[in-house]
C-alpha cells in the first residue's frame, strides 16, 4: 500500500470506501455545493479518479485530494482540508504526495482550476510551481447567486 508521512503525526494514503463519509463531509465544509456520499464512493472505487486522505492512525481524515487521470494530463477535481487542520501544511503534504504518485503514471502535466477569491489555495498553488493558463467566468456558483470566476492553472510534472 502507498504512504505518505504528513504533518502533525499524519500520513496520506488511497481512500478506502469507509471514508466517504468523512469526505463527504469535508467537500462540504469548503464548497458551496458539496457531492453526495454515494458520488464519492463511487470515485473511491474508480481507478482513473483516485482520492488521497491525509488522516491519523485511527482514520480520523483531516484532509483529501482527488484528481481525474485524462492521459497526459491529470486534472485536480478537489481538494480540502478540516477547518482545524487548515495553515500546518496537510494541502501541501496532500498535493506532494499526489505528485510523487504521478511519477509513475504516463501524466506530463498537472491542471486545475481556482476561485479568484480563494487566495489561500492560490498562494499554495503559486508556490507549488502552477501558472495560470485561463479563466473561466462565473464558474463557480456562490450562496448570493454571484458567480466568482476560476482560473486555470497548470504545472509541468516532468
Amino acid at each position: 500500500m502507498k504512504l505518505w508521512l504528513a504533518p502533525a503525526g499524519l500520513h496520506i494514503e488511497p481512500a478506502r470506501t469507509q471514508d466517504a463519509d468523512a469526505i463527504t463531509k469535508l467537500h462540504a465544509q469548503g464548497f458551496y455545493r458539496g457531492w453526495s456520499r454515494e458520488e464519492f464512493a463511487a470515485y473511491i472505487l474508480d481507478e482513473r479518479t483516485p482520492i488521497y486522505v491525509a488522516c491519523d492512525a485511527r482514520r480520523r481524515v483531516a484532509g483529501f485530494a482527488m484528481i481525474r487521470h485524462l492521459g497526459e494530463d491529470v486534472e485536480l477535481i478537489t481538494i480540502a482540508v478540516d477547518k482545524k487542520w487548515r495553515k500546518k501544511g496537510v494541502g501541501l503534504a496532500l498535493m506532494r504526495a499526489l505528485f510523487d504518485d504521478l511519477l509513475m503514471s504516463p501524466a506530463k502535466r498537472l491542471i486545475l482550476e481556482v476561485a479568484t477569491d480563494n487566495a489561500a489555495a492560490m498562494r499554495l498553488y503559486e508556490k507549488l510551481g502552477f501558472k495560470k493558463v485561463g479563466e473561466r467566468k462565473g464558474y463557480y456558483p456562490r450562496p448570493d447567486g454571484t458567480p466568482a470566476t476560476a482560473i486555470v492553472m497548470a504545472r509541468d510534472l516532468g
